[in-house]
């Protein structure tokens, strides 16, 4: 039978609110509301279906200070990850968020009412211990500590909710199953011993051997269980790898194994993360749980180290066995022997045995430049699948944005790089100049912050919307904000897809010699005080950091700086991003 709830109870709101549904429905229209962001989303999915029992909410102060100082709910049960909903000083004015206020939660597709929330409390956290408890440091390496402190905002607002219904996916529906109806999928067939296989990458030979190997050794059956909510950025977009996966299932034993969809916010928290993420299998009926090695873990921090040790998350899943109640599969690691052609963990491999692996750093290396993939590594289907998705680098898109003073001569190398990779051909080529879509509409300098803001972001989808479709894009407004030039190549890493490559070039031409030849007479003006927002003026052309080129035109000509090299990454001439 399936491994029982997490707390005891599968906190399936949807099936208990159902008989509630029509009143909250119409409840909803009268609530002021909060559109969520797309990890709330994911949150209150899990919330909602059960995937997080015992939760019933967002978390109220007490619960999130007992699961960020000890692991643990107000009520002393074991959970890892503080699960919250968080507003802005403005949302609580707004909303007159207090306790006992019912507000609206909607989808941030559609803005459906998906839930509703009665306010228990309105707190604020300590998000630098958040960061350091949670995550392990408080470094913006981190994916999620990054995403703390550029995204989430500074207040919590804790709270049981209400279903209304779920959130609508138009992708996969077949694969998406709620914890309830993986319980009864399993007893239908009759399935006593499961083993969750979680993954957010694509699956080749090594891990169908894994899988295979885990569920023979314990007479179980396998659930493959991917990640298709928010993963690390840069990982493989979910609609490939739900393809992948799907074409490797035809290679498992008939009947061995299940495919099924996780729409899960991951945050990377190494052994917190594997500790929650056994709960969630727990609660969807797994009674075994593959835990690899640095499972969840974010890579690298500041210092080039990892923010994890490789054991670390395996060592915190087994110091709460007894409360998980779901046993631990320790990842072995697989290793392909030409000579017998099979995989064997590697730790089996007598001395001396040929052995053959290919990194993912390899891997992708492999797939950009069309290089073969041998079929020990992976199967024929997976890999047609991913070419398809990350064709060779000379069919992607790519982005270099430029970055500079009012006069710095961004544009004139910008409009210069458009012609030469015109010339080279193969791809269209789009220039979006200045800090707007449309500059013919906007007067230069006339937004308010709050609107720069929004046009650079405007800017950078654009930017990466036409990478993803194998543009490349030459973009050069003045983003005199570090975090404004940070959200700019966070949106092209995130959102284009094999396009997301991203070449940053800081035009670092002096003030005095773009004040000298501003022909506009912009800076005159703005030290008249007739024009205000000017950098170098009166706002602060912040410093850019880690730029991968560096120019100045008082140095260099155009034709010098279009076709100079980019160091230290590459050797390659700028405009060879097309070739």
């Amino acid at each position: 039978m399936a491994n029982a709830p997490h707390g005891g109870v599968l906190k399936d709101l949807v099936a208990s609110d159902e008989h509630l549904r029509d009143n909250l429905k119409s409840e909803a229209h009268t609530l002021p509301d909060i559109i969520l962001t797309e990890r709330q989303l994911c949150d209150l999915e899990l919330i909602m279906n059960g995937g997080f029992s015992p939760l019933e909410g967002f978390m109220t102060e007490a619960d999130y200070k007992g699961v960020v100082d000890n692991l643990r709910l107000a009520d002393g049960v074991l959970f890892p990850i503080p699960i919250t909903l968080d507003v802005s000083r403005e949302d609580i004015e707004r909303l007159s968020l207090k306790t006992g206020v019912r507000i609206a939660l909607r989808d941030p597709r559609d803005e459906q009412a998906l839930a509703i929330l009665t306010v228990e409390d309105v707190y604020r956290p300590d998000q630098v211990k958040e960061a350091i408890q949670v995550f392990g440091a408080d470094d913006p390496a981190h994916p999620a500590v990054a995403y703390l402190r550029n995204k989430v905002k500074e207040y919590y607002v804790g709270g049981k909710v209400q279903a209304i219904q779920p959130p609508t996916h138009f992708d996969y529906v077949a694969l998406r199953y709620t914890p309830a109806e993986l319980r009864a999928h399993f007893k239908k067939l009759a399935w006593r011993r499961v083993v969750a296989f979680q993954t957010r990458n694509p699956m080749h030979r090594a891990h169908r051997e894994l899988t295979v190997r885990a569920a023979r050794q314990r007479q179980a059956n396998v659930l493959i269980h991917p990640v298709v909510g928010l993963t690390k950025p840069g990982d493989v977009d979910h609609y490939t790898r739900v393809r992948v996966y799907e074409a490797i299932m035809a290679k498992y034993p008939n009947g061995m194994g299940h495919l099924a969809l996780l729409p899960l916010a991951m945050r990377m928290a190494g052994p917190r993360e594997a500790v929650w993420h056994a709960i969630i299998r727990k609660n969807f009926g797994a009674t075994h749980f593959i835990v690899g090695r640095d499972h969840a873990g974010p890579g690298k921090n500041s210092q080039g180290k990892d923010f994890y040790g490789p054991y670390d998350a395996q060592d915190l899943v087994m110091k709460y066995h007894e409360e998980l109640q779901i046993e631990m599969v320790p990842f072995q690691q697989m290793t392909y022997l030409p000579s017998t052609d099979e995989y064997q963990p590697v730790d089996e491999v007598p001395k001396g045995v040929q052995t053959l692996d290919i990194s993912g750093t390899e891997l992708r290396r492999r797939l950009k430049t069309g290089a073969p993939i041998p079929d020990w590594f992976s199967y024929d289907a997976v890999v047609k699948t991913l070419r398809e998705s990350y064709p060779p680098r000379p069919q992607q898109g790519f982005v270099i944005f430029l970055t500079g003073l009012h006069g710095s001569g961004k544009e004139t190398i910008a409009k210069a790089l458009q012609v030469t990779l015109n010339q080279q051909g193969g791809r269209s080529v789009s220039l979006l100049l200045g800090d707007t879509i449309r500059p013919d509409l906007d007067t230069p300098f006339s937004a308010t912050a709050e609107e720069h803001s929004k046009n650079l972001q405007r800017l950078a989808f654009v930017a990466a919307e036409l990478a993803r479709a194998g543009a490349a894009v030459i973009l050069a407004p003045t983003a005199h904000k570090q975090a404004a030039r940070d959200a700019i190549k966070d949106t092209i890493l995130h959102q284009a897809g094999p396009g997301g490559n991203f070449f940053g070039i800081h035009v670092a031409t002096p003030l005095e010699h773009c004040e000298a030849n501003d022909r506009k007479g912009v800076y005159a003006r703005a030290r008249k005080g007739e024009i205000r927002g000017v950098p170098g003026v009166d706002e602060t052309f912040e410093p850019v950091e880690r730029p991968q080129l560096t120019v100045d035109i008082t140095k260099q000509n155009i034709p010098e700086i279009v076709h100079s090299r980019h160091r230290p990454a590459s050797r390659d001439r700028v405009t060879a991003l097309g070739q």
